[in-house]
């Protein structure tokens, strides 16, 4: 479900953040993403977003009022977008892909690493080196711990994926058993 509404979010975060940049909007636009992100995140929306007794127009009205007035035109315009085509749910997503691509533009990749066992900050800050060198640039480094994984590291950058972990070997290993 997470790559589905990646799927869906990405062109609406991608055109989105061209058209922030185009007008030199890109901190206004970020603002009222992310008020939109936390109105349509609430768990209550969440559920009357999902609601298929509520109409769309509804579910719109109800967001504008509670973000306010003082939205940007075109993020009104996109909201309006958004909930004629059933796609609010896709808003908190689409406020995280907007949020990269500003920070690529930037200059800094943000990278989320999963592991096994507690990394302690020696041992992120020599990760953030070797991903820096890696990448290209500057790294913010988010580490997760997971102990599902058994060992090893899962590290994602955009649309970089380096899976060393044990559950990952072992799941690669059945697929490559199965006939």
């Amino acid at each position: 479900m997470a790559g589905d509404i990646t799927t869906i979010a990405r062109p609406y975060a991608e055109a989105a953040f061209e058209r922030a940049k185009e007008t030199g909007q890109v901190e206004a636009w970020s603002d009222a993403l992310g008020r939109l992100a936390a109105v349509t995140g609430d768990p209550q929306m969440v559920a009357l977003i999902a609601n298929p007794n509520v109409s769309r127009e509804t579910i719109r009205d109800i967001t504008l009022e509670v973000c306010g007035e003082d939205l940007p035109e075109e993020v009104t315009n996109l909201l309006r977008l958004l909930a004629d085509n059933a796609r609010l749910a896709a808003v908190p997503e689409i406020a995280r892909l907007f949020e990269v691509s500003r920070s690529a533009d930037e200059g800094m990749r943000h990278v989320f690493v999963r592991s096994a066992f507690e990394i302690d900050e020696a041992q992120r800050a020599a990760l953030a080196t070797a991903l820096s060198s890696r990448l290209g640039g500057q790294v913010e480094v988010t580490v997760e711990t997971d102990s599902t994984l058994i060992g090893g590291l899962e590290i994602r950058a955009g649309d970089l994926v380096i899976d060393d972990t044990v559950r990952g070997k072992i799941d690669r290993l059945a697929n490559a058993l199965q006939f």
